[in-house]
C-alpha cells in the first residue's frame, strides 16, 4: 500500500530511509513548538493554545503536502511572519490578535485561488534556473547562519553587529551550549562521512544528551531569565483543553475599528513575505533532492502549493500565524527522504507532540544546530551548477544568495535576485530572454519596497 501511494522504488528510497528522514525534519523543526507561543503570546493570546494550533497545524500542512503532492517538505507556522503578526499587527498597529487572525485566513484563501489558477506555479517557471541555484545556495547561507545563531556560536556585537561568543564568559550557560552545538556538529560531519544512516538524527540526539549530562554534573547551568532552560522535560502546566481559546476566534473579529486600507496592507505583506518564502524553500529542498527536471521546473508544483495554502488558512482557524513550508525539511531531504511518506512521518509526530510537547520543547537549539549548520553546507554545493562565465546570470544568482543570510529573509533574496537580473540583462541587451512575467515579478518587487 506504502508502495502504491508514495512510489518507493520510482524515488529511488525505502521505508526505513523515510522514516528517518521524518523523524530528522520533525527533530530540526521542534523548536518552533517552544519559539511560537513564545512569540504569539505577546499578542495577548494562551501559550498554551498557540503551542496546540501549531501543533495542529504542522499537522494538517504536512499531511497535506504528503497527500497532495508526494512531497518530503514539511509546513509549520513560520519565523518572521508570526513577529510581524504580534508586534506589527497587534503591537504597533493595535489591531487585536483576534483581527490578525482573520488577515491570515483571509491571504490563505486569496493563495488557494493563485494555487489552482497556476500564477503561483507560473511564479515558479519564470524564474531563470541559474538564479533557482542561487535561491537553494542562500537558502544553505541562511539555515547555516540561522545554526550558527541558535548555538549561540555568533551573537550581537554593537561594532560589526555579529561576531562570536566569549567561550569564557557565562560559561556555563552561553559557553557550554556554544561548546556543545561545535561537538554535535563535528560529530554529524563524521558520522555523514562514514556513511552512518541517520547521522543528522543521531547529532542531535546526542548533543541533547551531553547537555543533560552537563546539566547533571553542574557544567550547564538552568537560568531561565537568560534563556537557558532545563533541557530535563517538565510535565506541569499543560493544558490540553487550551485549543478552545483561539479556535475559530478568526471568524469574531471585531471590525468596527479597523482601517480597511490597514488591513488590505497587513494582507499584502503576509501575502508577499509567504508566497516568496515558500517558492523559495521548494526551490532549495527540490534543488538538493534532484527534484527538478531539465528545464528547473518542479513537478506536481501545483499540489504542493495548494497544501500550502490549505495549510495557512487552516492554520488561521486553529488560531497562528501563517503556516508555512519549512526551510529545515531540507535537513530530511538530507537523510534521503524523498516522497510524502517523510512527510508523513513529521506530520504524526507533530501531532503525538500536543501529547509529548514537554519532551520536544525540551530539545534545545543548541542540540537541533549542528543539523542546521551541517544541512547548509550540503545546500551550497549547488554553486558548482552556477554558470560563472556569462555574468548576466552569474552575479544576479550570486546577489541572490548573498541577500539571504546579510538580510535575513528568503524572499528578500529573491527579490534582490529578480530585480539585479531584470536590470542587468536588459541593460546589457540580452532582454529578449527574460520571461514576461520576470518584468512583473521585478516591478512588484519595487513597488513593495516603495509602499509597504
Amino acid at each position: 500500500m506504502l508502495e502504491k501511494w508514495f512510489k518507493l522504488k520510482e524515488n529511488n528510497t525505502s521505508i526505513k530511509t523515510e522514516v528517518v528522514a521524518g523523524i530528522t525534519t520533525f527533530m530540526t523543526m521542534a523548536y518552533i513548538l517552544a519559539v511560537n507561543p513564545s512569540i504569539l503570546s505577546e499578542s495577548g493570546m494562551d501559550s498554551n493554545a498557540i503551542l496546540m494550533a501549531t501543533a495542529l497545524a504542522a499537522f494538517v500542512g504536512t499531511m497535506a503536502m504528503a497527500l497532495l503532492a508526494n512531497y518530503p517538505f514539511a509546513l509549520a507556522p513560520g519565523l518572521g511572519l508570526n513577529a510581524y503578526f504580534a508586534y506589527t499587527v497587534c503591537g504597533v498597529m493595535g489591531y487585536s490578535w483576534q483581527v490578525a487572525l482573520l488577515a491570515v485566513f483571509v491571504e490563505g484563501l486569496i493563495f488557494i485561488v493563485l494555487s489552482v489558477t497556476n500564477v503561483r506555479e507560473a511564479i515558479f517557471n519564470a524564474i531563470p534556473l541559474p538564479l533557482k541555484k542561487g535561491v537553494s545556495v542562500g537558502i544553505g547561507l541562511f539555515i547555516a547562519f540561522i545554526g550558527f545563531q541558535n548555538a549561540g556560536i555568533v551573537v550581537n556585537s554593537d561594532s560589526t553587529l555579529v561576531t562570536v561568543i566569549d567561550f569564557t564568559e557565562s560559561f556555563h550557560t552561553a559557553g557550554i551550549s556554544a561548546l556543545l552545538a561545535i561537538i554535535g556538529t563535528f560529530l554529524i560531519v563524521i558520522l555523514y562521512i562514514k556513511g552512518v544512516k541517520g547521522s543528522i538524527l543521531i547529532g542531535i540526539f546526542a548533543t541533547w544528551i551531553l547537555g543533560i549530562i552537563c546539566q547533571l554534573t553542574g557544567l550547564y547551568t538552568v537560568d531561565p531569565e537568560a534563556g537557558y532552560y532545563s533541557l530535563l522535560p517538565s510535565f506541569s502546566n499543560f493544558s490540553f483543553g487550551a485549543i478552545g481559546l483561539t479556535f475559530g476566534q478568526c471568524f469574531k473579529a471585531d471590525f468596527s475599528s479597523v482601517r480597511i486600507t490597514d488591513f488590505i496592507v497587513i494582507i499584502l505583506a503576509f501575502l508577499f513575505v509567504d508566497i516568496f518564502d515558500t517558492l523559495g524553500t521548494l526551490i532549495g529542498c527540490a534543488n538538493k533532492a534532484n527534484m527538478l527536471d531539465k528545464d528547473g521546473k518542479l513537478p506536481r508544483i501545483k499540489q504542493a502549493l495548494l497544501a500550502d495554502a490549505i495549510a495557512t488558512s487552516a492554520g488561521a482557524v486553529l488560531g497562528t500565524s501563517t503556516t508555512t513550508t519549512f526551510v529545515e525539511s531540507s535537513a530530511g531531504v538530507a537523510e534521503g527522504g524523498r516522497t510524502g511518506l517523510s512527510s508523513v512521518v513529521t506530520g504524526f509526530l507533530f501531532l503525538l507532540s500536543i501529547i509529548f510537547a514537554p519532551i520536544f520543547t525540551a530539545i534545545p537549539g543548541f542540540a537541533t544546530a549542528p543539523a542546521l549548520l551541517f544541512v547548509g553546507f550540503l545546500m551550497i554545493t549547488a554553486v558548482a551548477q552556477i554558470d560563472f562565465n556569462d555574468l548576466t546570470e552569474a552575479i544576479p544568482a550570486y546577489l541572490c544568495l548573498l541577500s539571504m543570510p546579510l538580510l535575513y529573509s528568503i524572499s528578500e533574496g529573491i527579490a534582490v535576485g529578480v530585480i539585479s537580473y531584470v536590470f542587468i540583462n536588459i541593460v546589457c541587451g540580452k532582454a529578449k530572454k527574460i520571461k514576461p512575467l520576470m518584468y512583473i515579478l521585478a516591478i512588484l518587487f519595487i513597488c513593495k519596497y516603495i509602499f509597504l
